[in-house]
């Protein structure tokens, strides 16, 4: 009796033990919705965006789940899997499979190369547990690049977005893995063309999001590809931008040259405010015009009594 006791004691704990072991090779799946609570509530989570029946997902979840104790251990972060995401193209237009690490809810996308290779995924993940891209606004922007000076703080890549734009929603990510890449060689950040950096973006004469702008050694190099893949980006700044036309780097516009650049870009991204102020201009020079013409009769008329109440004083 007593052996029987003990023989089951024994296979349960056995059953619980392989139970752990099988959680701890697996990980937690949970959907869109939970994903964004998690970003909101916790420094750390990597997400892994998945497909059922992709063997190239199944790489990346094999790779992810033998780092995965060590990245709670060392970044008490979340490691999740979504299946079939709404969301996965805001990370990455390739789609699944996709690991993005959001670290205080600022997106990373990892790299294929580094997504299966733990060596790899756990240096990049380790490394990067804060958020890299630098945001810069008309305050801050001359003090950190020193761009007028000759950039002494060193090189810039600089993207110029607008909050309403959905191309620079989807950069955000990949833009974080461009700062990862070139860590400790080039200072990447970003500028907000309309919400504080209005006037540095009117220096710069950006007309259109995303713009991308390298400052190196005091010279200037627009970035005019249409790919805005990470690979794209690197070679730019590492050789790309040799054949790339040189540009000087305006210096800061007067208070009064801004203002009429301001005038300039409202007209120009807003063809109706001309047309508008050229039709009113029409209406009030047409209203001057008649009230011209409706006097210059009443003036005869008073000049004409005039003229007879004289002569009749005269007599």
């Amino acid at each position: 009796m007593f052996r029987e006791h003990f023989f089951l004691l024994l296979m349960f704990i056995y059953c619980g033990l392989l139970t752990d072991l099988i959680k701890s090779q697996t990980l937690e799946v949970v959907t869109d919705n939970e994903l964004l609570d998690l970003c909101r509530s916790e420094n750390q989570v990597v997400a892994l965006f998945t497909l059922k029946e992709c063997e190239k997902c199944k790489k990346y979840e094999e790779t992810l789940t033998q780092i995965r104790e060590e990245l709670v251990d060392s970044l008490n972060a979340w490691v999740v899997k979504v299946e079939g995401s709404n969301l996965v193209h805001i990370y990455n237009p390739a789609k699944e499979p996709t690991l993005v690490m959001f670290r205080h809810g600022v997106p990373l996308l990892v790299p294929e190369p580094e997504a299966v290779n733990d060596e790899f995924l756990i240096d990049m993940l380790l490394n990067n547990r804060d958020p890299i891209v630098k945001e810069l606004n008309d305050n801050s922007f001359e003090h950190l690049t020193q761009a007028s000076t000759g950039a002494t703080t060193g090189d810039w890549f600089i993207k110029f977005y607008s909050s309403d734009s959905i191309e620079c929603q989807r950069l955000q990510a990949r833009w974080e893995t461009v700062g990862a890449k070139l860590k400790n060689r080039v200072n990447v950040a970003r500028v907000n063309r309309y919400i504080g950096g209005s006037t540095t973006a009117r220096r710069f004469a950006i007309s259109q999001s995303p713009t991308f702008i390298l400052l190196r050694r005091g010279v200037m190099y627009t970035y005019t590809s249409t790919d805005h893949t990470i690979e794209s980006f690197l070679k730019f700044v590492e050789e790309d931008y040799k054949f790339t036309v040189k540009g000087q780097v305006p210096q800061p516009k007067s208070a009064f040259d801004d203002f009429l650049h301001m005038c300039f870009d409202i007209i120009r991204e807003n063809p109706l405010v001309w047309k508008l102020g050229l039709t009113v201009l029409s209406v009030i020079l047409l209203c001057l015009a008649a009230l011209k013409t409706t006097s210059k009769p009443s003036e005869y008329k008073s000049k004409k009594k005039s003229t007879k109440s004289s002569s009749k004083k005269s007599k």
